[in-house]
Order: C-alpha cells, then structure tokens, then sequence
C-alpha cells in the first residue's frame, strides 16, 4: 500500500493527440513529443500516478511494461471523453479484502456515503457570498433530506433521497447559468457536457487510487452490482463530485468555459477537440488540490472495510 508522504509526490501526465502528440520513453522518464519530434514534456516515470490521454493512441507492450514496473495508470479517454478503458497498477490478489467487500449487505456505509454528499453540496450553496431566498431555502431543505437518509430502510429508498436532494441542489448552484436539469450523457447543454467532462475525470481518478488497494471494484455499497459497472468507484466518486460542480460554476463565471467552445452535433453539445486539454487541465488542477483528501478517505475507507463499517470509522470528507 503507498503512504500519503509517497502519494504526495505523485504527478499526472495529460495527453492529446490532437496535434500529432506522442508518447514514449528515455532513461525511465516519460516524454511527448510533438508531431515535428520536439520534445514537450519530460518527467521521471518514479513519479508518475496516471497518464491521461484522450484521443487515439498506440499501446504497446512496453508501455504496459512500464505501467507496470513503476506503479502508474494509463487511462484512455475518448475524443468526447468518453471512458475508454483503464490499464491500472492494481494490487492484485488481495483475498482478505475482497471476502469482506463480498460479505457486506448492510445498508450504513450507503447511508454514510449520502449523507456525505449532501452535507457537501450544502457546503458547496453556502460558498455563495450573496445568497438568494430560494437558494436559503434549498439549503434548509438539504438539511431536512440530510437527516431523513438515515430513516430510509432500503437501497431505493436511500438513493431516492440522494436523487431529490441533488435535483434540488443542482438548480440553486446554477441559479445564474442558462440551464435545465442534470441529464447524464445526454449533452443536452453546456452544463451537461462540461458535467460529463468533469465526472468522468474524477471518476477514473479516484479508479486509479483505488487499485492501489487491490478493491473489487464492481462490488459496491451504495451503488450495488450491475453488469461491467464499477460501482464501488461509483460510491466512492459521490462525495466528490461537488469540486467538479463548484468549478464548472467558478470557471462559466470567470469566462474560462464558453459557449463558443462547443460545436453542436445531433443536439449534443460536444466540447472543440482543440480545446480538451485547456479544459481537461482545470478540472485535474482542481482535483489535485485535493488530491491528499480523496486519497486519504479512500485509504479509510479500505480499513474500514478490514475492521467493520461503523460510524466512528467510516471517513467524511468535509468541503469546508
């Protein structure tokens, strides 16, 4: 298992191929090239997480051999970001973990999990310096479906809150944003996309801490098994997803996302190739931030798992 000081000084590498990027690598170091063969970044694979490359790539087997040997993901991205699949440095064989991972079938850690993150996304409202009524109100209401997680006696019902809460959150964080509803995948707007964008980074981030741990990751607590989805990232990635909400908001108001960025296809709105690493950047800085907390509760979560899931062990990340 890596420490936090080892964590720490990790680094992630991000990759587009859109101008005739490529990946290889010198002396244990990583390098992209551009297309006239210049060197553009350089880093020792010792330091390495993850490599993020969205675009087409070729894998070979001496990438993989690296990936492995130094303990870093590769993580393959889409042109639309669309999850293409993930080579991790996973810890395999961990029995122990796995027998009590299948064993669970309680309802407590999915409860913690929610109340997490709405306790996070009224948080997130209460960030806002001038507060409107309906948004006083929203926050009130959060609270009422906070405490009423708890009460619920089942999966669905626990996931029912969770849904009403963030439906009623999503409006009052983007008040001041031309925008509908949260619709996954369906790139009906600006904000959908730019939400699609952003998860799905976080997503494969927390993927790639939580192999670290040799997890099942499609056994969940919340998010219970369903065919070829990770559900336990699922889990682990809810409450989280506040940094990518508060930065789409932060970043729309600060001019840095922008509708004229998209190119609309079929109805979808799809973010300019051009301008995916620019994008992809500020959701990862953000992350990075907190790259030390999504770790550590990760890492608690794991032991909580190893001694029985309690309320005194389970881990909260507050985003105070």
């Amino acid at each position: 298992m890596m420490s936090i000081n080892d964590f720490s000084y990790k680094q992630i590498v991000f990759l587009t191929t859109v101008d005739g990027e490529k990946l290889s690598f010198k002396n244990d170091n990583i390098v992209i090239t551009d297309k006239y063969g210049k060197t553009i970044h350089q880093s020792t694979c010792y330091r390495l997480f993850a490599v993020f490359v969205v675009g087409h790539i070729t894998i070979t087997s001496g990438l993989i051999e690296r990936a492995k040997k130094f303990g870093f993901s590769i993580v393959l991205l889409s042109t639309t970001f669309r999850m293409i699949g993930t080579i991790c440095n996973s810890a395999e064989g961990n029995v122990l973990l796995r027998k009590k991972q299948y064993s669970y079938n309680e309802l407590q850690a999915g409860k913690f999990i929610v109340e997490n993150k709405i306790r996070n996304q009224i948080s997130t409202l209460k960030k806002n310096r001038k507060k409107s009524e309906f948004t006083k109100e929203t926050i009130q209401k959060l609270e009422s479906y906070f405490r009423s997680v708890n009460n619920a006696d089942g999966i669905q019902s626990i996931m029912g809150v969770e849904g009403s809460a963030s439906r009623l959150y999503f409006v009052a964080h983007f008040d001041n944003i031309q925008w509908n509803s949260r619709k996954p995948r369906t790139k009906i707007d600006m904000v959908n996309t730019l939400m699609d964008i952003g998860y799905t980074i976080l997503f494969s981030y927390i993927d790639a801490i939580v192999g670290l741990f040799g997890f099942d990751k499609y056994v969940g607590v919340l998010h219970r098994q369903f065919y070829m989805r990770k559900s336990l990232i699922c889990d682990l990635v809810e409450p989280f997803r506040c940094l990518i909400d508060n930065q789409i908001k932060q970043s729309i108001n600060l001019y840095q996302f922008k509708e004229e960025d998209f190119e609309i296809y079929n109805k979808k709105w799809c973010l300019k190739y051009c301008k995916s690493s620019q994008y992809a950047s500020i959701f990862l800085k953000e992350i990075n931030e907190h790259k030390i907390e999504i770790y550590t509760y990760v890492r608690d979560f794991y032991r909580a798992i190893m001694k029985g899931i309690t309320k005194e062990n389970f881990p909260v990340w507050n985003y105070e």
